[in-house]
């Protein structure tokens, strides 16, 4: 039986790889330090293939004690938010997540020497293509253009080079993985969330599908929103992420290679504030917005190219928004009566 252990099980994205390996037949050990969210219940949290350890990803000993006995490590682990996390964590968000991969890497040459571990699937993330000024972003563009700007993009390229240098070094197999705008269930307000006004609402530091909704379901008329609305996002159902992580985690083909795992279908933020006001509002009230002034890291292209997922993996992400909002939306909308987001 294949053993698989996940840094940042708890957290959102994490919450949809750790299902997919329960389905898939693996056993499956989750650590996390509860940094994000605090304490939160999972449906597979009694699972008889699942054993969850509340610790840190940067102690070096715990990792090193636990990848002994695994065959795959997923290192999800990280600080993470929306676009105003950026700014107010920049120098955290590079620091921690530096620690964070430093001590996974440390850990994983070990047990990849001494043990049981086959290859380390990291999670890098679409914004190593934050300068790109050509598009589709392919797997191999984020070394032809200009570094990222943001401390979080850098970050995450920087992940990257930890990767293909653990393995020039230590000859530690990886296998690199991007996602583009997960949506979905389980993301809730962070612990380090600091309230950010729009318009009349008051929201946290989330990402865009969550703030749109709670603005729409609090009564803001004319909806705000960051910027024009021009800017392209490929909105990605968790699941279907998680299914292209774990495939590719599985694949022989994937190794010591990197993948962009996405929809193919491109929506602008104006598309996707327009599907959510008719989704929840009905097509009877008229849509308004208007534009706030967006972040300096808002990028205005996030566009991937799939064809190498599709072609390698075998893999595509078939769930399309309106789809995505059928489930998100009445679980935001629980989750805001709850107090939770």
């Amino acid at each position: 039986m294949t053993t698989v252990l996940v840094t940042g099980s708890a957290g959102f994205i994490g919450g949809y790889v750790v299902k997919e390996l329960l389905d898939r037949g693996h056993d499956v050990v989750g650590i996390d330090n509860y940094s994000k969210y605090g304490p939160v219940t999972r449906s597979y949290d009694d699972h008889p293939r699942y054993r969850f350890i509340e610790g840190d990803a940067r102690d070096v000993d715990l990792m090193t004690s636990e990848l002994m006995e695994c065959d795959h490590f997923i290192a999800g682990a990280a600080l993470i938010g929306g676009i105003s996390y950026f700014h107010t964590y920049a120098y955290d968000l590079l620091a921690t997540n530096e620690r964070i991969m430093a001590s996974s890497c440390d850990a994983a040459i070990v047990a990849h020497r001494d043990g049981r571990l086959q290859k380390v699937t990291y999670l890098s993330s679409s914004m190593v293509f934050e300068s790109a000024d050509s598009w589709p972003s392919f797997e191999g563009q984020q070394y032809q253009i200009p570094p990222p700007i943001s401390s979080y993009g850098f970050q995450k390229l920087a992940v990257e080079y930890f990767a293909r240098a653990a393995f020039d070094q230590y000859g530690l197999p990886y296998t690199v993985i991007r996602p583009f705008n997960c949506v979905g269930i389980g993301e809730r307000r962070a612990l380090g969330d600091i309230e950010i006004l729009s318009g009349n609402v008051s929201l946290a530091m989330s990402h865009v599908v969550p703030d749109l909704v709670q603005k729409i379901f609090k009564g803001q008329d004319p909806l705000h929103i960051l910027g024009d609305g021009s800017q392209i996002r490929h909105y990605t159902y968790g699941g279907d992420l998680a299914q292209g992580i774990v495939t590719a985690m599985e694949h022989p083909d994937a190794l010591n290679d990197d993948f962009n795992i996405s929809t193919a279908e491109s929506t602008t933020v104006l598309e996707l504030a327009q599907a959510i006001w008719t989704q929840v509002k009905g097509l009877d009230i008229p849509f308004n917005y208007v534009s706030d002034t967006p972040f300096e890291h808002d990028v205005q292209r996030r566009v991937p190219s799939v064809d190498k997922a599709k072609r390698v993996l075998g893999f595509e992400a078939t769930t399309d928004l309106g789809k995505i909002l059928q489930e998100v939306v009445p679980w935001i909308e629980n989750a805001i009566a709850e107090g939770s987001i």
